[in-house]
């Protein structure tokens, strides 16, 4: 059949549209099948890297596990299933890439902040507890880093992380609680830095202006976000702000704390991987953990496991403590209120907590507010009244979602 050109196959042969070939289609759809191949496995290919990367960079600490497995016997058990106990330790070491700066390194370390984190079971609230570095306490045998022993004492508690490092540490803090350690984490100086410079810096509330030489820290009063060296300081400095004792300290690494788990939880960095991954890379390359935390995805499930706690059901406190009657400079717990807290936290039961009272401006080390009991429901007296309740301790204290500048 031919058209009226007498061209053969019609319209199609005369220039109009006409179908390609078969294997002419398949060609096609074989190449970019190909690409979307590749596509993937690039895609793959990078995200394993990365995996790989982030997975390497935290160091594991075999040696405090094998320390602790040696005393597994004296360790104290396990009385809430499902809860774990944290230990997070700020190490002052001058050694490592970025540390040189704030000392000398004599090739020693100690633990210039150490708080116990503790997740119930459910999962539902975290409470982190800062033990002050000058508390008087006792101090087991530990294994110094050149193989020698030293001997059980009553000393300083940040001695125990200089004489022998985490295991010294978590063994002293299990012997002053009754609370069995499951993990723990240290950071030192440069790799705070690198976390706060990650999410982009941390605000924190003044409420008089600081210029502290000896931290390097001065900033005006009101709202300040604050990155790197200035948020090292401020957690850091002590004798510029308050009345210069170390429970104030605390109270500001507390408030940093709090702010820098809002910041973390915010959209602006856990939905923005510009930001994500920079705060994984510093995280994990700043940490040195237990082996039973040293992989990604441990440290993954860990996270996802609280990332969910609302601000205000995240709560951070000090040990009850007040000066060491032998010496005002050191501390001492506060009883029976200190033996109230690490029974709650023992037997995963929450801890509540007040708001504190603003602190006296003297030089003078003021000790903690100390625990208070609820009134309890009911009546215990007159007919017919049922049996009240135990009292429940309110410890002073604060949340993470207390982040209001006044």
């Amino acid at each position: 059949m031919t058209d009226s050109a007498g061209i053969p196959g019609g319209t199609d042969a005369a220039g109009g549209e006409r179908r390609p070939p078969r294997n002419r289609r398949r060609r096609l759809l074989r190449w970019i099948g190909l690409g979307l191949a590749l596509l993937v496995l690039m895609g793959t290919a990078a995200g394993w890297w990365l995996y790989t990367k982030l997975d390497g960079n935290i160091t594991e600490d075999t040696s405090a596990a094998a320390e602790l497995a040696r005393y597994d016997r004296e360790r104290p058990a396990h009385l809430a299933t499902g809860a774990q106990n944290i230990l997070l330790i700020g190490s002052d070491s001058r050694s490592g890439k970025g540390n040189a700066g704030y000392g000398e390194d004599k090739g020693t370390q100690r633990s210039d902040t150490t708080i116990l984190l503790h997740l119930p079971q459910d999962r539902r609230s975290a409470t982190a507890v800062s033990i002050p570095r000058d508390l008087m306490t006792q101090i087991p045998s530990c294994l110094r880093p050149d193989g020698s022993r030293t001997g059980a004492s009553f000393a300083q508690f940040n001695w125990a992380f200089q004489w022998g490092g985490a295991a010294c540490t978590i063994r002293t803090v299990e012997k002053l609680t009754g609370i069995r350690i499951d993990h723990h984490m240290v950071i030192d100086f440069s790799g705070f830095k690198r976390m706060v410079d990650a999410v982009g810096g941390v605000e924190v509330c003044l409420t008089e202006p600081v210029n502290d030489v000896q931290a390097k820290l001065k900033l005006p009063a009101g709202l300040q976000t604050l990155r790197g060296e200035q948020a090292l300081g401020f957690v850091r400095a002590r004798h510029s702000l308050g009345n210069g004792s170390d429970t104030e300290r605390m109270g500001r690494q507390q408030q940093f704390l709090g702010s820098l788990v809002k910041k973390v939880q915010s959209n602006g960095v856990l939905l923005n991987p510009a930001r994500l991954y920079p705060l994984l890379d510093a995280a994990t390359s700043s940490l040195t953990t237990d082996p039973g935390l040293a992989s990604l995805r441990n440290m993954y499930e860990l996270v996802r496991g609280v990332r969910g706690i609302p601000t205000d059901r995240i709560t951070f406190l000090t040990v009850p403590r007040r000066p060491y009657a032998p010496n005002p400079n050191r501390d001492e717990l506060v009883e029976p209120d200190a033996t109230r807290l690490f029974r709650q936290l023992r037997e995963d039961e929450p801890v509540t907590v007040t708001p504190p009272q603003p602190s006296a401006s003297s030089g003078a080390r003021t000790p903690a507010p100390t625990a208070t009991d609820a009134a309890p429901e009911g009546n215990s007296t007159g007919e017919g009244t049922s049996t009240p309740s135990a009292p429940i301790p309110t410890f002073t204290g604060t949340t993470a979602g207390n982040a209001e500048c006044r």
